[in-house]
């Protein structure tokens, strides 16, 4: 077809001509999803609180793991000075009960002894 033919041919057929008219432009609001759903962010948000109180009960716990193991060494060594001490006090309680020291205040003071053994007085515990 000619250029002269097209033109006869859409004056015509106008139904086939083409809309030279602006087409009104539609506004189509694109809803973005996030890429983490609802669900996911609910899951995510409970493992997240339970990491934190599980880090405050691991804090806690070995605070007070500490406190007595201190409390401990300080029980420790009340024991051991207080085994020291007794220590002492047991040599010290030989020392005074020998037999011969014995025999010895007996004759400041005046006793005699008449042909006895002094022996060294023992304790039972029952």
């Amino acid at each position: 077809m000619s250029a002269n033919g097209a033109r006869n041919w859409q004056q015509i057929n106008p139904q086939y001509t083409p809309n030279t008219e602006k087409e009104k432009k539609v506004s189509v609001k694109v809803k973005n999803n996030g890429w983490i759903t609802k669900g996911e962010k609910v899951i995510y948000s409970f493992i997240g609180a339970c990491l934190v109180i599980s880090g405050i009960y691991m804090v806690s716990f070995s605070s007070t793991t500490d406190t007595i193991n201190r409390e401990l060494q300080q029980l420790e060594q009340t024991v051991n000075t207080q085994q020291v001490t007794n220590d002492g006090l047991m040599f010290e309680v030989k020392e005074l009960s020998r037999p011969e020291r014995i025999i010895e205040i007996a004759d400041k003071n005046g006793l005699k002894i008449q042909n006895a053994e002094v022996k060294q007085a023992q304790t039972f515990n029952n």
